[in-house]
């Protein structure tokens, strides 16, 4: 007896010893997979610095190469994968914008949308009923201003500006950037836009509580938290689509045999069953199956557009997720019809009747389609709710199809446009085999060589907001005021959050890259450089240690390099110094943009660029000056040392086509 007493107490603790020891793997795992094989591709330590600081941070700061180099590439990338790096700086800035923080209920209470407040203001006596139609605009938006300042609302351009940012300060100061890459990476993954009026308050909180936490976890967690949000609810219709729920009765009456039955008792089941169908097809009519979100989930955020479901799973899909919908947000917000059933049944009465409250999300048990379904050769028997949407969630989540969609684009975003399938299956069979781990699959890509090989090095162009915050960090600009930045982003080509097609933004050098949009980002980096955007401030002397360069082009030899360090510079100094000759350099590219963009407003109407069509960044030439040869020496007229001959110089390498490149 004390023998056997002995041998489980020896168990029990072995087993407690044997849990620990895998937690400690587990922990300890991350640093030991990280071998990055950049010796064997010829990098120096420096160049591979470089190289993790271009993919994983916003930009160089001016000496991070060395502080990279220093700390250990391998502990750098360690740190920025557990994201616990200390912003102190970053919070106190972001501390003036109380809206950020936020709830959905919050937004819907002090925000409410144009709609809601003219009916309020008709409801309130401010205005008549009648004079929303008579054209009077300014008169109402006067009237509407009174009302809201009255009532203590707050205008949603100020939630989306504070929105802006944010986005800016974390992309510029965040020292848990690849955090904040992630976060970009993962919200155009996942894309709601601020355009669709229905989602565009609950937008700020998608970013802050769906997406950036869950960025380097599970993607099995990451889908679900973002099929849940009322963001991706309102923005892709989930949260309106509805189907029939028929009593279980009911559905074994129509299931049931006839055989054995007499022929009264086949008549009687036969009428009933036609009054069930009946009952049915009365409901379709009431409500209504929405397959947008089922079709997306597949095509873009899972499977991927040859994944292999067809336009049967699409239907079937949809059918699993009726129900899906969000919870009352606010007082008068969206989901208040759901209230009543809330209050009346009690938590308690919820769960026992199938309904589910979870934060923002209600899953509404009555419009639920509970008949059979089958997704992709998966049998969901009739008579399921909630936990058939998450099983189905789940199952996408894990697919081979979506391992290979997903670690491609990875590979797009981090490696090149087109990266070799070799890397992908080694990012698809980890992705597989890890559950979806994303910091897995971070990590089989950066031990991989295709990673470090030549056609990965500065193989990706910078989005227009890729470009502002490289060029505000290589520069250590202070930024006042950030909304500055938005716009010059947008007047490049990128409408932040605006994104209208649930795709996201291309990743692509082509969609991004045409003469227009080179002219208005030499424009932006001569603007930067000279101090012309508003509560933007830099010292460029500082950079050099305050030491003088003796001519222009020592002064665009020196700042190329701190600019864009560990670079071969030689063909692209070449090419700008042509460019320093012209005396007019800032007002011809000015004239140029202006021109191309009304040009392109005339012609398309809006953000949208034809990306098909687009010329790679390799192939763009600007002419400048006196249309000297890059290799020729020119006459500098600019007088080395003074702030105008600095912020050209600085002006022209932000805007030439080597810093587009990261």
């Amino acid at each position: 007896m004390k023998g056997n007493i002995r041998n489980f107490y020896v168990t029990a603790i072995l087993f407690c010893f044997a849990i620990l020891l895998s937690s400690f793997v587990r922990v300890a795992g991350v640093a030991d997979k990280l071998a990055m094989p950049y010796k064997k591709a010829g990098l120096t330590t420096e160049q591979a610095a470089a190289h993790l600081l271009s993919r994983f941070t916003y930009g160089a700061q001016p000496g991070q190469v060395e502080e990279v180099t220093k700390m250990g590439l391998e502990k750098w990338l360690k740190k920025q994968l557990e994201a616990k790096a200390d912003d102190e700086q970053l919070n106190q800035m972001l501390s003036k914008y109380d809206a950020i923080g936020f709830s959905n209920s919050q937004v819907e209470d002090d925000f409410p949308q144009g709609p809601r407040v003219r009916r309020w203001a008709v409801r309130d006596g401010y205005l008549h009923k009648d004079s929303l139609s008579n054209g009077n605009s300014k008169y109402q938006r006067e009237i509407l201003q009174t009302y809201m300042k009255d009532k203590g609302y707050r205008p949603l351009q100020e939630l989306y500006r504070q929105f802006f940012n944010q986005k800016i300060l974390r992309a510029a100061y965040s020292e848990n950037q690849f955090k904040e890459i992630m976060t970009d990476f993962w919200f155009n993954h996942f894309n709601v836009a601020l355009n669709k009026t229905q989602c565009a308050s609950f937008v700020p909180a998608y970013e802050r509580d769906v997406i950036r936490p869950n960025v380097f976890g599970s993607f099995e967690n990451l889908l679900l938290a973002t099929a849940k949000s009322p963001a991706m609810l309102m923005y892709l219709d989930n949260s309106s689509s509805s189907g029939v729920n028929v009593p279980m009765e009911d559905q074994e009456m129509m299931g049931m045999n006839d055989m054995g039955m007499s022929a009264q008792q086949k008549a009687k089941k036969n009428e009933r069953v036609k009054k069930i169908k009946q009952q049915i097809q009365n409901k379709k009519k009431q409500g209504g199956l929405n397959e947008n979100y089922a079709r997306e989930v597949m095509e873009l955020h899972t499977l991927g557009v040859d994944g292999g479901y067809t336009q049967n799973d699409v239907t079937q899909a949809a059918r699993v997720l009726t129900g899906w919908t969000v919870a009352p947000l606010g007082k008068e917000g969206y989901g208040a019809a759901n209230r009543n059933i809330i209050e009346r049944l009690g938590a308690n009465a919820l769960r026992d009747k199938g309904f589910v409250l979870d934060g923002d999300f209600f899953f509404n048990a009555n419009r639920h389609d509970n008949g059979e379904k089958v997704v992709l050769g998966k049998k969901f028997p009739a008579g399921g709710g909630y936990e058939e949407g998450e099983a189905l969630l789940k199952m996408l989540a894990q697919h081979q199809s979506t391992a290979k969609f997903i670690s491609k684009k990875i590979a797009v975003r981090f490696v090149n446009d087109t990266p070799p399938s070799s890397l992908i299956d080694k990012m698809a069979k980890t992705f597989t085999s890890s559950k979806g781990d994303i910091s897995s699959v971070i990590i089989t890509m950066v031990n991989s060589p295709e990673f470090w090989s030549e056609q990965a090095l500065r193989e990706k162009t910078k989005s227009p907001f890729e470009l502002a915050m490289s060029a505000v960090r290589s520069l250590k600009a202070e930024i006042d005021q950030p909304f500055q930045l938005y716009s010059w982003i947008n007047r490049m080509g990128q409408q932040m959050y605006y994104y209208q097609a649930p795709t996201g933004f291309p990743d692509n050098g082509q969609y991004w890259i045409n003469t227009g949009s080179l002219l208005n980002r030499m424009n932006f980096g001569l603007a930067l450089a000279s101090q012309r955007i508003p509560g933007v401030k830099l010292n460029l002397a500082a950079l050099n240690s305050n030491r003088e360069p003796e001519s222009v082009e020592a002064a665009l030899v020196t700042y190329s390099k701190l600019i864009m360090p560990e670079r071969d510079l030689g063909k692209t100094v070449a090419r700008l110094k042509p460019m320093l000759n012209d005396p007019n350099l800032q007002q011809k590219v000015a004239k140029a943009a202006d021109q191309n963009s009304a040009k392109k407003d005339a012609n398309n109407k809006g953000m949208e660029m034809q990306s098909m069509n687009e010329v790679p960044l390799k192939e763009e030439k600007l002419k400048f000056g006196n249309g000297k040869k890059a290799n020729e020496n020119p006459t500098i007229k600019m007088q080395a040392g003074s702030n105008t001959m600095l912020a050209q110089v600085v002006g022209v390498i932000i805007g030439s086509p080597e810093f587009q490149r990261k």
